[in-house]
């Protein structure tokens, strides 16, 4: 970090739903970190389950945002950028963990590189940490909609080390420049949960800018501790918001195709494996998922991009 001539800002913003101790633990070791300029906002979505204000008890440094609802993960995070002051912004699930220097590559990449819209660095397991979640991803198949974590459940060995173009950012630790939020708008607010992300940088490529793995850091992340290794809740969301995802970024043929498959393949393949093991609540997401889509057949809220 002695390359760079300063240390630009940095707004680290997570959103805590019910975990306000994991949300705490998140804070504790942002505050051991060796990079001297930042920031934390953490947006409470309406937690009911525990006491939040424990977190701005403990850390009363911290800009803390209260929300009367739970808005959802997209405009959560979209309250965060409002109120950031940040030459960078760093989106940071409540569930991540890090290493005392893994602010510096970061700042570092995009310090070096103005072409460069949005990084992540490597993501490991919190329980496994010698075992990767993410060292970037493959392109979103503009058919099956699906696309791989690259090094998912590979031991870590230094394999990938390297910095790389990837076609995604990983929402769970995404660092952004302002500039580059400033002109492409905030997250969409459609999304709620799931996908916004991945939107989000298929509008900062749209933008002209590079999206990059950055394999010289990483955190660790505990995974899924809002949401739950598998509920109604995510299938819902995520089957919605695949189909808005397309809606969104997918044009022509592909998109014709893409959407049979989405409503005649993978939808009701998956909710009939659910159904046979009678996971009805399972089974009926699914469901709930394509209704949504009828009834909002002509929503434009699903093209809208708010910006800051």
């Amino acid at each position: 970090m002695a390359r760079l001539k300063y240390y630009p800002l940095v707004s680290i913003i997570t959103v805590n739903y019910n975990q306000s101790e994991v949300t705490c633990a998140l804070i504790e070791s942002l505050n051991k970190i060796t990079y001297p300029n930042f920031e934390i906002i953490v947006v409470d979505n309406h937690s009911t389950e525990d006491d939040p204000t424990i977190i701005k008890k403990r850390y009363p440094e911290v800009v803390y945002i209260a929300n009367p609802i739970n808005y959802g993960f997209a405009a959560g995070n979209n309250y965060g950028l409002m109120r950031a002051r940040g030459d960078y912004i760093l989106l940071l699930n409540n569930d991540i963990e890090v290493p005392p220097g893994f602010m510096e590559p970061l700042v570092e990449k995009l310090e070096k590189n103005p072409g460069i819209g949005a990084v992540s660095p490597r993501i490991k397991f919190y329980y496994q940490p010698d075992t990767i979640q993410y060292a970037g991803y493959t392109p979103i198949n503009p058919v099956t909609m699906r696309n791989f974590a690259i090094g998912y459940w590979e031991k870590d060995r230094g394999q990938y080390n390297e910095d790389r173009e990837t076609a995604y950012a990983h929402g769970a630790a995404m660092m952004v420049p302002m500039r580059v939020v400033k002109e492409i708008g905030l997250m969409s607010y459609i999304f709620f949960l799931y996908y916004e992300e991945a939107d989000w940088c298929a509008r900062i490529k749209k933008a002209g800018y590079k999206i990059y793995y950055v394999g010289s850091t990483y955190v660790l992340h505990k995974e899924s501790v809002s949401t739950g290794k598998m509920s109604p809740l995510k299938i819902y969301y995520q089957n919605r918001n695949r189909i808005v995802f397309m809606r969104r970024n997918i044009q022509g043929k592909e998109y014709v195709y893409g959407l049979l498959y989405q409503l005649f393949v993978a939808i009701p393949k998956n909710a009939l494996k659910f159904l046979l093991k009678g996971k009805i609540s399972f089974f009926l997401a699914y469901y709930r998922a394509i209704g949504w889509h009828i009834t909002h057949l002509f929503s434009k809220e699903i093209h809208e991009n708010p910006m800051l």
